[in-house]
Protein backbone atom coordinates (compact mmCIF):
# COMPACT_ATOMS: atom_id res chain seq x y z
CA UNK A 1 0.00 0.00 0.00
CA UNK A 2 2.02 2.99 -1.42
CA UNK A 3 0.62 6.69 -2.62
CA UNK A 4 1.89 8.46 -5.76
CA UNK A 5 4.54 11.20 -5.20
CA UNK A 6 2.06 13.74 -5.73
CA UNK A 7 -0.48 12.20 -3.28
CA UNK A 8 2.20 12.07 -0.21
CA UNK A 9 3.56 15.64 -1.38
CA UNK A 10 -0.35 16.59 -1.06
CA UNK A 11 -0.97 14.87 2.70
CA UNK A 12 2.32 15.97 3.72
CA UNK A 13 1.22 19.73 3.05
CA UNK A 14 -2.15 18.97 4.78
CA UNK A 15 -0.41 18.17 7.78
CA UNK A 16 2.38 20.68 7.80
CA UNK A 17 -0.48 23.22 7.48
CA UNK A 18 -2.58 21.52 10.70
CA UNK A 19 0.89 20.36 12.73
CA UNK A 20 1.31 24.29 12.63
CA UNK A 21 -1.28 25.41 14.81
CA UNK A 22 -0.76 23.61 17.17
CA UNK A 23 3.46 25.11 16.58
CA UNK A 24 2.59 27.98 17.89
CA UNK A 25 2.61 26.97 21.09
CA UNK A 26 5.83 26.01 20.98
CA UNK A 27 7.37 28.28 18.47
CA UNK A 28 6.16 31.51 21.06
CA UNK A 29 8.21 30.44 23.98
CA UNK A 30 11.02 29.10 22.06
CA UNK A 31 11.55 32.59 20.33
CA UNK A 32 10.81 34.39 23.42
CA UNK A 33 13.60 32.22 25.08
CA UNK A 34 15.94 33.37 22.00
CA UNK A 35 15.59 37.01 23.01
CA UNK A 36 16.25 36.13 26.62
CA UNK A 37 19.70 33.97 25.34
CA UNK A 38 20.73 37.69 23.86
CA UNK A 39 19.70 39.39 26.54
CA UNK A 40 22.05 36.75 28.56
CA UNK A 41 24.74 37.02 26.10
CA UNK A 42 24.89 40.65 26.27
CA UNK A 43 24.61 41.01 30.39
CA UNK A 44 27.42 38.02 30.41
CA UNK A 45 29.91 40.31 28.03
CA UNK A 46 29.56 43.08 30.47
CA UNK A 47 30.66 41.20 33.17
CA UNK A 48 33.41 39.63 31.98
CA UNK A 49 34.25 42.99 29.86
CA UNK A 50 34.34 44.70 32.82
CA UNK A 51 36.26 42.12 34.52
CA UNK A 52 38.88 42.27 32.05
CA UNK A 53 39.34 45.79 32.23
CA UNK A 54 40.01 45.41 35.50
CA UNK A 55 36.93 47.83 36.93
CA UNK A 56 33.96 46.62 39.74
CA UNK A 57 31.47 44.18 38.72
CA UNK A 58 27.83 45.22 39.66
CA UNK A 59 25.92 42.11 41.68
CA UNK A 60 22.38 43.64 40.35
CA UNK A 61 24.37 42.44 36.61
CA UNK A 62 25.33 38.87 37.98
CA UNK A 63 21.92 38.59 39.54
CA UNK A 64 19.63 39.62 36.28
CA UNK A 65 22.14 37.53 34.62
CA UNK A 66 20.92 34.50 36.96
CA UNK A 67 17.23 35.86 36.68
CA UNK A 68 17.29 35.59 32.76
CA UNK A 69 18.80 32.09 33.01
CA UNK A 70 15.74 30.54 35.04
CA UNK A 71 13.33 32.53 33.19
CA UNK A 72 14.67 30.44 29.84
CA UNK A 73 15.00 27.77 31.44
CA UNK A 74 11.06 28.30 31.92
CA UNK A 75 10.42 28.61 28.71
CA UNK A 76 12.20 25.96 27.28
CA UNK A 77 10.14 23.81 29.35
CA UNK A 78 7.31 24.94 28.44
CA UNK A 79 8.37 24.78 25.13
CA UNK A 80 9.14 20.94 25.64
CA UNK A 81 5.88 20.57 26.64
CA UNK A 82 3.83 21.98 24.25
CA UNK A 83 5.63 20.11 22.01
CA UNK A 84 5.21 16.72 23.31
CA UNK A 85 1.78 17.72 23.83
CA UNK A 86 1.50 18.14 19.65
CA UNK A 87 2.79 15.55 18.61
CA UNK A 88 0.38 13.08 21.07
CA UNK A 89 -2.58 14.90 19.83
CA UNK A 90 -1.74 14.56 16.09
CA UNK A 91 -0.88 10.93 16.16
CA UNK A 92 -4.21 10.36 18.40
CA UNK A 93 -5.80 12.28 15.74
CA UNK A 94 -4.21 10.62 12.78
CA UNK A 95 -4.38 7.13 14.55
CA UNK A 96 -8.78 7.78 14.94
CA UNK A 97 -8.74 9.20 11.42
CA UNK A 98 -6.54 6.01 9.94
CA UNK A 99 -9.04 3.35 11.96
CA UNK A 100 -12.42 4.78 10.66
CA UNK A 101 -10.74 5.01 7.13
CA UNK A 102 -9.74 1.60 7.33
CA UNK A 103 -13.18 0.41 9.17
CA UNK A 104 -15.36 2.21 6.97
CA UNK A 105 -13.48 1.33 3.61
CA UNK A 106 -14.09 -2.48 4.64
CA UNK A 107 -12.65 -5.80 3.91
CA UNK A 108 -13.24 -5.59 0.07
CA UNK A 109 -10.82 -2.52 -0.56
CA UNK A 110 -8.23 -3.74 1.55
CA UNK A 111 -8.38 -7.38 -0.13
CA UNK A 112 -4.73 -8.26 -0.42
CA UNK A 113 -3.48 -6.67 2.22
CA UNK A 114 -1.20 -8.16 4.88
CA UNK A 115 -2.57 -7.26 8.26
CA UNK A 116 0.53 -7.08 9.31
CA UNK A 117 1.08 -4.29 7.11
CA UNK A 118 -2.08 -2.57 8.20
CA UNK A 119 -0.82 -2.48 11.64
CA UNK A 120 2.11 -1.56 10.94
CA UNK A 121 0.54 1.42 9.32
CA UNK A 122 -1.91 3.03 12.07
CA UNK A 123 0.73 1.51 14.71
CA UNK A 124 4.49 2.66 13.69
CA UNK A 125 3.89 4.80 11.09
CA UNK A 126 2.09 6.78 12.78
CA UNK A 127 4.35 6.60 15.79
CA UNK A 128 7.23 7.78 13.52
CA UNK A 129 5.46 11.10 13.10
CA UNK A 130 5.89 11.77 16.54
CA UNK A 131 9.34 13.81 16.04
CA UNK A 132 7.61 15.42 13.18
CA UNK A 133 4.75 17.04 14.67
CA UNK A 134 6.48 17.76 17.80
CA UNK A 135 9.88 18.53 17.22
CA UNK A 136 10.76 19.39 13.10
CA UNK A 137 7.28 21.59 12.18
CA UNK A 138 8.31 24.27 15.17
CA UNK A 139 12.60 23.49 14.42
CA UNK A 140 11.66 24.34 10.71
CA UNK A 141 10.37 27.99 11.49
CA UNK A 142 12.83 28.68 13.96
CA UNK A 143 15.47 27.68 11.89
CA UNK A 144 14.54 30.75 10.34
CA UNK A 145 13.05 33.12 12.82
CA UNK A 146 16.08 32.37 15.60
CA UNK A 147 18.78 33.25 13.54
CA UNK A 148 17.15 36.21 12.07
CA UNK A 149 16.88 37.78 15.42
CA UNK A 150 20.33 36.61 16.77
CA UNK A 151 21.90 37.93 13.33
CA UNK A 152 19.98 41.35 13.49
CA UNK A 153 21.52 42.12 17.34
CA UNK A 154 24.94 41.05 15.97
CA UNK A 155 24.26 43.30 13.08
CA UNK A 156 23.84 46.17 15.37
CA UNK A 157 26.96 45.50 17.17
CA UNK A 158 29.50 44.77 14.66
CA UNK A 159 28.66 44.74 10.62
CA UNK A 160 31.24 41.95 9.84
CA UNK A 161 30.09 39.94 12.53
CA UNK A 162 26.39 40.43 11.82
CA UNK A 163 27.47 39.63 7.67
CA UNK A 164 29.54 36.53 9.12
CA UNK A 165 26.45 35.15 10.40
CA UNK A 166 24.30 35.36 8.19
CA UNK A 167 26.80 34.02 5.56
CA UNK A 168 27.35 31.13 7.62
CA UNK A 169 23.92 30.38 8.21
CA UNK A 170 23.27 30.57 4.49
CA UNK A 171 25.48 28.05 4.14
CA UNK A 172 23.84 25.74 6.62
CA UNK A 173 20.67 24.52 4.12
CA UNK A 174 22.56 23.63 1.21
CA UNK A 175 24.95 21.76 2.92
CA UNK A 176 21.84 19.71 4.78
CA UNK A 177 19.28 19.33 1.52
CA UNK A 178 22.55 17.82 -0.20
CA UNK A 179 23.02 15.46 2.82
CA UNK A 180 18.93 14.91 3.20
CA UNK A 181 18.13 13.89 -0.65
CA UNK A 182 20.37 10.92 0.58
CA UNK A 183 19.42 10.45 3.62
CA UNK A 184 15.58 10.87 2.44
CA UNK A 185 16.09 7.81 -0.20
CA UNK A 186 17.77 5.59 2.75
CA UNK A 187 14.86 6.30 4.96
CA UNK A 188 12.20 5.25 2.54
CA UNK A 189 13.71 2.07 1.67
CA UNK A 190 14.34 1.86 5.68
CA UNK A 191 10.75 2.08 6.37
CA UNK A 192 9.88 -0.23 3.21
CA UNK A 193 12.63 -3.05 4.92
CA UNK A 194 10.83 -2.96 8.50
CA UNK A 195 6.77 -3.51 7.12
CA UNK A 196 8.46 -6.06 5.26
CA UNK A 197 10.54 -7.78 8.01
CA UNK A 198 7.20 -7.10 10.67
CA UNK A 199 4.60 -8.66 7.75
CA UNK A 200 7.42 -12.09 7.69
CA UNK A 201 7.48 -12.22 11.26
CA UNK A 202 3.55 -12.01 12.02
CA UNK A 203 2.87 -14.87 8.72
CA UNK A 204 5.99 -16.94 10.70
CA UNK A 205 4.15 -16.92 13.83
CA UNK A 206 1.12 -17.45 12.57
CA UNK A 207 2.38 -20.63 11.32
CA UNK A 208 4.84 -22.18 13.65
CA UNK A 209 3.09 -24.82 13.93
CA UNK A 210 3.01 -25.71 10.15
CA UNK A 211 6.87 -24.56 9.90
CA UNK A 212 7.68 -27.08 13.07
CA UNK A 213 6.11 -29.97 11.38
CA UNK A 214 7.60 -29.48 8.19
CA UNK A 215 11.10 -29.46 9.75
CA UNK A 216 11.56 -25.93 8.17
CA UNK A 217 12.70 -24.26 11.45
CA UNK A 218 16.39 -23.33 10.80
CA UNK A 219 15.32 -22.21 7.27
CA UNK A 220 12.79 -19.85 8.56
CA UNK A 221 14.86 -18.78 11.58
CA UNK A 222 18.25 -18.18 8.80
CA UNK A 223 15.64 -16.05 6.54
CA UNK A 224 14.21 -14.02 9.22
CA UNK A 225 17.70 -13.57 10.33
CA UNK A 226 18.80 -11.91 7.00
CA UNK A 227 16.26 -9.99 6.27
CA UNK A 228 16.51 -8.17 10.27
CA UNK A 229 20.45 -8.11 9.07
CA UNK A 230 19.10 -5.93 6.24
CA UNK A 231 17.08 -4.03 7.96
CA UNK A 232 19.59 -2.98 10.33
CA UNK A 233 22.00 -1.92 7.64
CA UNK A 234 19.42 0.29 6.25
CA UNK A 235 18.75 1.74 9.44
CA UNK A 236 22.64 2.50 9.86
CA UNK A 237 22.80 3.73 6.09
CA UNK A 238 20.17 6.28 6.83
CA UNK A 239 21.94 7.89 10.40
CA UNK A 240 25.49 7.63 8.22
CA UNK A 241 23.74 9.84 5.76
CA UNK A 242 21.92 12.12 8.16
CA UNK A 243 25.22 12.87 10.22
CA UNK A 244 27.01 14.62 7.67
CA UNK A 245 24.01 17.25 8.24
CA UNK A 246 25.14 18.05 11.73
CA UNK A 247 28.87 17.72 11.06
CA UNK A 248 28.26 21.08 8.36
CA UNK A 249 26.31 22.66 10.85
CA UNK A 250 29.42 22.46 13.01
CA UNK A 251 31.89 23.17 10.60
CA UNK A 252 29.79 26.55 9.69
CA UNK A 253 29.66 27.44 13.23
CA UNK A 254 33.26 26.90 13.60
CA UNK A 255 34.50 28.50 10.89
CA UNK A 256 31.94 31.73 11.83
CA UNK A 257 33.81 31.55 15.54
CA UNK A 258 37.18 32.01 13.76
CA UNK A 259 36.44 34.94 11.32
CA UNK A 260 34.42 36.92 14.26
CA UNK A 261 37.30 36.44 16.60
CA UNK A 262 40.34 37.07 14.19
CA UNK A 263 38.07 39.94 13.14
CA UNK A 264 38.03 41.55 16.63
CA UNK A 265 41.43 40.23 17.58
CA UNK A 266 42.78 42.46 14.31
CA UNK A 267 41.05 45.50 16.03
CA UNK A 268 42.44 44.53 19.34
CA UNK A 269 46.23 44.70 17.90
CA UNK A 270 45.65 48.61 16.06
CA UNK A 271 44.16 49.99 19.34
CA UNK A 272 40.67 50.38 17.01
CA UNK A 273 38.71 48.71 20.09
CA UNK A 274 39.15 49.59 23.50
CA UNK A 275 36.11 47.86 25.24
CA UNK A 276 36.28 44.16 24.71
CA UNK A 277 33.00 44.20 25.49
CA UNK A 278 31.22 44.30 21.79
CA UNK A 279 33.93 41.22 20.78
CA UNK A 280 32.68 39.04 23.50
CA UNK A 281 28.82 39.90 23.05
CA UNK A 282 29.47 39.28 19.50
CA UNK A 283 31.59 35.67 20.21
CA UNK A 284 28.87 34.72 22.80
CA UNK A 285 25.96 35.64 19.87
CA UNK A 286 27.60 32.70 17.53
CA UNK A 287 26.32 29.76 19.76
CA UNK A 288 23.15 31.43 19.98
CA UNK A 289 22.68 31.85 16.29
CA UNK A 290 23.42 28.43 15.57
CA UNK A 291 21.35 26.56 18.49
CA UNK A 292 17.53 27.03 16.06
CA UNK A 293 19.27 25.49 13.15
CA UNK A 294 20.96 22.92 15.43
CA UNK A 295 17.51 21.88 16.52
CA UNK A 296 16.96 21.96 12.73
CA UNK A 297 19.35 19.18 11.97
CA UNK A 298 18.44 17.42 14.94
CA UNK A 299 15.08 17.57 13.47
CA UNK A 300 15.57 16.55 10.18
CA UNK A 301 15.83 12.95 10.87
CA UNK A 302 11.96 13.27 11.98
CA UNK A 303 11.12 14.63 8.34
CA UNK A 304 12.90 11.60 6.90
CA UNK A 305 10.64 8.98 9.10
CA UNK A 306 7.51 11.35 7.89
CA UNK A 307 8.22 10.84 4.27
CA UNK A 308 8.30 7.13 4.93
CA UNK A 309 5.31 7.33 6.61
CA UNK A 310 3.38 9.71 4.54
CA UNK A 311 3.06 7.39 1.46
CA UNK A 312 1.20 4.72 3.28
CA UNK A 313 -1.07 6.98 5.11
CA UNK A 314 -1.52 8.70 2.34
CA UNK A 315 -2.74 5.29 0.06
CA UNK A 316 -5.48 4.50 2.61
CA UNK A 317 -8.86 4.44 1.33
CA UNK A 318 -10.45 7.86 1.25
CA UNK A 319 -13.38 8.13 3.59
CA UNK A 320 -16.84 6.92 1.37
CA UNK A 321 -19.09 9.68 0.36
CA UNK A 322 -22.09 10.47 1.70
CA UNK A 323 -24.95 8.51 -0.48
CA UNK A 324 -28.79 9.20 -0.48
CA UNK A 325 -28.93 7.15 2.89
CA UNK A 326 -32.09 5.60 4.10
CA UNK A 327 -32.26 6.16 7.85
CA UNK A 328 -32.66 2.91 10.28
CA UNK A 329 -36.25 4.00 10.91
CA UNK A 330 -37.29 3.10 7.62
CA UNK A 331 -36.23 -0.76 7.35
CA UNK A 332 -38.45 -3.03 9.85
CA UNK A 333 -37.63 -4.63 12.16
CA UNK A 334 -39.24 -7.87 11.20
CA UNK A 335 -40.11 -9.43 7.76
CA UNK A 336 -36.94 -8.79 6.22
CA UNK A 337 -37.14 -9.55 2.39
CA UNK A 338 -33.80 -9.93 0.43
CA UNK A 339 -33.85 -9.46 -3.55
CA UNK A 340 -30.39 -10.38 -5.83
CA UNK A 341 -31.63 -8.59 -9.66
CA UNK A 342 -29.24 -9.25 -11.85
CA UNK A 343 -25.92 -8.99 -10.01
CA UNK A 344 -22.51 -9.22 -11.47
CA UNK A 345 -19.40 -9.99 -10.06
CA UNK A 346 -15.46 -10.59 -10.71
CA UNK A 347 -12.85 -11.17 -8.03
CA UNK A 348 -10.12 -10.99 -11.06
CA UNK A 349 -11.42 -9.90 -14.19
CA UNK A 350 -8.90 -12.79 -15.91
CA UNK A 351 -10.89 -15.41 -14.25
CA UNK A 352 -14.13 -14.55 -15.18
CA UNK A 353 -17.14 -13.47 -12.97
CA UNK A 354 -17.46 -15.40 -9.65
CA UNK A 355 -21.63 -13.82 -10.08
CA UNK A 356 -23.12 -13.58 -13.90
CA UNK A 357 -26.48 -12.26 -13.68
CA UNK A 358 -27.64 -14.21 -10.27
CA UNK A 359 -31.06 -13.28 -9.91
CA UNK A 360 -32.88 -14.35 -6.94
CA UNK A 361 -35.91 -13.40 -3.81
CA UNK A 362 -35.15 -14.93 -0.25
CA UNK A 363 -38.94 -14.40 1.20
CA UNK A 364 -39.34 -13.15 5.06
CA UNK A 365 -39.14 -15.56 7.79
CA UNK A 366 -37.93 -18.07 5.46
CA UNK A 367 -34.82 -19.87 5.05
CA UNK A 368 -32.83 -19.99 1.61
CA UNK A 369 -30.21 -22.54 1.19
CA UNK A 370 -27.37 -21.99 -1.15
CA UNK A 371 -25.59 -24.66 -2.65
CA UNK A 372 -23.13 -25.12 -5.39
CA UNK A 373 -18.63 -26.08 -5.04
CA UNK A 374 -16.37 -24.41 -3.97
CA UNK A 375 -15.71 -21.28 -5.40
CA UNK A 376 -19.33 -20.71 -7.19
CA UNK A 377 -20.34 -17.66 -5.00
CA UNK A 378 -21.73 -18.80 -2.00
CA UNK A 379 -19.30 -16.51 0.29
CA UNK A 380 -19.45 -14.07 -2.38
CA UNK A 381 -23.18 -13.74 -1.80
CA UNK A 382 -23.08 -13.58 2.23
CA UNK A 383 -19.69 -10.93 1.82
CA UNK A 384 -22.99 -8.71 -0.44
CA UNK A 385 -25.05 -9.03 2.11
CA UNK A 386 -22.76 -8.07 4.83
CA UNK A 387 -21.68 -4.91 2.64
CA UNK A 388 -18.37 -5.40 2.52
CA UNK A 389 -18.17 -5.77 -1.48
CA UNK A 390 -20.49 -4.53 -3.62
CA UNK A 391 -22.34 -5.98 -6.87
CA UNK A 392 -20.03 -4.44 -10.29
CA UNK A 393 -23.64 -4.63 -11.93
CA UNK A 394 -27.22 -4.84 -11.15
CA UNK A 395 -28.07 -4.69 -7.40
CA UNK A 396 -28.95 -6.01 -4.17
CA UNK A 397 -32.32 -4.81 -2.02
CA UNK A 398 -33.25 -5.64 1.17
CA UNK A 399 -37.40 -4.48 1.47
CA UNK A 400 -36.92 -2.67 -1.69
CA UNK A 401 -33.91 -0.79 -0.52
CA UNK A 402 -30.76 -0.74 -2.01
CA UNK A 403 -28.19 -2.05 0.13
CA UNK A 404 -25.99 0.49 -0.62
CA UNK A 405 -27.83 3.07 0.54
CA UNK A 406 -28.22 1.75 3.91
CA UNK A 407 -26.06 3.16 6.79
CA UNK A 408 -23.75 0.37 8.14
CA UNK A 409 -25.18 0.86 11.48
CA UNK A 410 -28.72 -0.16 9.85
CA UNK A 411 -27.42 -2.95 8.15
CA UNK A 412 -25.43 -4.34 11.28
CA UNK A 413 -28.79 -3.73 12.80
CA UNK A 414 -30.34 -5.93 10.68
CA UNK A 415 -27.63 -8.52 10.45
CA UNK A 416 -26.41 -11.63 12.56
CA UNK A 417 -23.95 -14.26 11.02
CA UNK A 418 -22.03 -17.51 12.16
CA UNK A 419 -18.90 -18.58 10.11
CA UNK A 420 -17.52 -21.55 9.67
CA UNK A 421 -14.71 -20.33 12.80
CA UNK A 422 -16.54 -18.12 15.05
CA UNK A 423 -13.85 -15.39 16.14
CA UNK A 424 -13.28 -15.72 20.23
CA UNK A 425 -11.34 -13.14 22.18
CA UNK A 426 -9.53 -13.71 25.16
CA UNK A 427 -12.04 -12.90 27.99
CA UNK A 428 -14.88 -14.55 30.25
CA UNK A 429 -17.40 -16.62 28.17
CA UNK A 430 -20.26 -13.97 28.95
CA UNK A 431 -17.97 -11.20 27.75
CA UNK A 432 -17.68 -13.19 24.65
CA UNK A 433 -21.53 -13.21 23.79
CA UNK A 434 -22.12 -9.72 24.92
CA UNK A 435 -20.15 -8.68 22.23
CA UNK A 436 -23.39 -9.00 19.72
CA UNK A 437 -24.85 -6.72 22.13
CA UNK A 438 -22.82 -4.46 24.95
CA UNK A 439 -25.79 -3.51 26.88
CA UNK A 440 -27.41 -6.83 27.34
CA UNK A 441 -28.20 -7.67 31.04
CA UNK A 442 -26.60 -10.92 32.98
CA UNK A 443 -29.95 -12.75 32.20
CA UNK A 444 -30.15 -11.65 29.02
CA UNK A 445 -26.49 -13.39 27.92
CA UNK A 446 -27.14 -15.98 30.24
CA UNK A 447 -30.93 -16.72 28.42
CA UNK A 448 -29.76 -16.51 25.10
CA UNK A 449 -26.85 -19.08 26.31
CA UNK A 450 -29.04 -21.53 27.50
CA UNK A 451 -31.11 -21.26 24.01
CA UNK A 452 -27.46 -21.95 22.08
CA UNK A 453 -27.27 -25.09 24.77
CA UNK A 454 -24.14 -23.03 25.76
CA UNK A 455 -24.87 -23.94 29.45
CA UNK A 456 -24.62 -27.31 28.85
CA UNK A 457 -20.87 -27.21 28.91
CA UNK A 458 -20.00 -23.88 30.43
CA UNK A 459 -22.08 -24.95 33.82
CA UNK A 460 -19.70 -27.73 34.35
CA UNK A 461 -16.22 -25.08 34.58
CA UNK A 462 -15.50 -23.71 37.34
CA UNK A 463 -16.51 -19.87 37.60
CA UNK A 464 -19.44 -20.67 34.98
CA UNK A 465 -20.54 -18.37 32.11
CA UNK A 466 -17.49 -16.15 33.93
CA UNK A 467 -14.53 -18.78 33.07
CA UNK A 468 -12.10 -16.75 31.11
CA UNK A 469 -11.02 -18.42 27.68
CA UNK A 470 -8.11 -17.93 25.73
CA UNK A 471 -7.75 -16.03 22.82
CA UNK A 472 -9.18 -17.86 19.67
CA UNK A 473 -10.84 -19.78 21.85
CA UNK A 474 -7.97 -21.63 23.81
CA UNK A 475 -9.98 -23.99 25.95
CA UNK A 476 -12.86 -24.56 23.81
CA UNK A 477 -13.97 -27.43 21.25
CA UNK A 478 -14.95 -26.58 17.87
CA UNK A 479 -18.51 -26.88 18.53
CA UNK A 480 -18.52 -25.15 22.16
CA UNK A 481 -17.14 -22.11 20.12
CA UNK A 482 -19.97 -22.13 17.60
CA UNK A 483 -22.33 -22.30 20.20
CA UNK A 484 -21.21 -19.09 21.79
CA UNK A 485 -21.32 -17.64 17.85
CA UNK A 486 -25.09 -19.09 17.97
CA UNK A 487 -25.57 -17.15 21.37
CA UNK A 488 -24.38 -14.26 20.39
CA UNK A 489 -27.04 -14.57 17.59
CA UNK A 490 -29.63 -15.37 19.72
CA UNK A 491 -28.62 -12.14 21.95
CA UNK A 492 -28.64 -9.83 19.07
CA UNK A 493 -32.05 -11.02 17.44
CA UNK A 494 -31.68 -9.54 14.14
CA UNK A 495 -34.17 -10.33 11.63
CA UNK A 496 -31.62 -11.61 8.89
CA UNK A 497 -29.54 -14.36 9.46
CA UNK A 498 -26.41 -14.95 7.23
CA UNK A 499 -25.04 -18.73 8.13
CA UNK A 500 -21.69 -19.55 6.38
CA UNK A 501 -21.38 -23.30 6.76
CA UNK A 502 -22.01 -23.46 10.12
CA UNK A 503 -21.69 -27.15 10.61
CA UNK A 504 -18.37 -27.20 9.17
CA UNK A 505 -15.18 -29.42 10.99
CA UNK A 506 -17.64 -30.23 13.54
CA UNK A 507 -17.87 -34.25 14.28
CA UNK A 508 -21.33 -35.92 13.24
CA UNK A 509 -22.66 -35.92 17.08
CA UNK A 510 -21.73 -32.13 17.55
CA UNK A 511 -23.00 -31.28 13.92
CA UNK A 512 -26.45 -32.92 15.37
CA UNK A 513 -26.16 -30.36 18.68
CA UNK A 514 -25.60 -27.41 16.66
CA UNK A 515 -28.42 -28.03 13.86
CA UNK A 516 -30.91 -28.28 17.06
CA UNK A 517 -29.73 -25.05 17.94
CA UNK A 518 -30.01 -23.66 14.59
CA UNK A 519 -33.56 -24.79 14.23
CA UNK A 520 -34.70 -23.05 17.22
CA UNK A 521 -32.42 -19.82 16.14
CA UNK A 522 -34.28 -19.63 12.34
CA UNK A 523 -37.86 -19.79 13.83
CA UNK A 524 -39.29 -16.25 11.98
CA UNK A 525 -36.26 -15.12 10.04
CA UNK A 526 -34.91 -14.76 7.37
CA UNK A 527 -32.21 -16.90 6.90
CA UNK A 528 -29.41 -16.89 3.98
CA UNK A 529 -27.53 -20.68 4.51
CA UNK A 530 -24.54 -21.29 2.16
CA UNK A 531 -23.44 -25.28 2.98
CA UNK A 532 -22.07 -28.30 1.85
CA UNK A 533 -23.14 -30.60 4.63
CA UNK A 534 -26.27 -32.59 3.19
CA UNK A 535 -26.99 -32.59 7.50
CA UNK A 536 -28.25 -28.32 7.29
CA UNK A 537 -30.64 -29.55 4.70
CA UNK A 538 -32.82 -30.13 7.67
CA UNK A 539 -33.33 -26.93 8.44
CA UNK A 540 -35.63 -26.81 4.82
CA UNK A 541 -36.59 -23.54 3.06
CA UNK A 542 -36.06 -23.36 -0.89
CA UNK A 543 -32.52 -24.12 -2.90
CA UNK A 544 -30.76 -21.72 -4.73
CA UNK A 545 -27.88 -23.64 -6.44
CA UNK A 546 -25.35 -21.82 -8.27
CA UNK A 547 -23.39 -23.60 -11.34
CA UNK A 548 -21.41 -21.36 -13.35
CA UNK A 549 -22.10 -18.04 -12.06
CA UNK A 550 -26.00 -18.59 -12.29
CA UNK A 551 -28.37 -18.92 -9.63
CA UNK A 552 -31.36 -21.12 -10.41
CA UNK A 553 -34.57 -22.71 -7.91
CA UNK A 554 -34.28 -26.19 -7.29
CA UNK A 555 -37.17 -26.12 -4.95
CA UNK A 556 -39.65 -23.89 -4.21
CA UNK A 557 -41.34 -21.05 -5.32
CA UNK A 558 -39.62 -18.16 -6.52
Amino acid sequence: MEATKAEARQWSAAQTKLGRRAASYVILPSLLGTLLGVGAAYLLATILGAYLAGNAVSPLLIAEFAGLALARAALMYLADISAQRAGAQARRRLRTESLTRLLEAGPSLLRGHHSGELAAIVVDKIEALDGFFARWIPASQLAVLGPITVGIFALLTNKFAGLTLFGAGLFVPFAMAIAGIGAGVAAKRQVIAMTRVQSRFLDRVRGIATIVLAGQTQSEAASLRAAATDLSRRTMRVLRVAFLSSAALDLAAAFALVLIAIHFGGLLRRGDLFDPQPALFCLFLVPEFFAPLRAFAAAYQDRLHAAGSADALAALPPAPAPSSVLPIRNVPAHGITIAFENVHFAWDEARGPVLDGVSFRAPPGEVTLLVGTSGSGKSTILEMLLGFIRPQQGRVTINGADIADLVPEALSRLTAWIGQRPVIFAGSIADNIKFARPDATPAEIRHAGHLALVDRFADGLPDGFDTEIGEGGFGLSGGQAQRIAIARAFLKNAPLLLLDEPTSHLDPATEGEVLDSLRRLVLGRTVILASHATAAHVLGGRRIELVDGKASLTRGAA
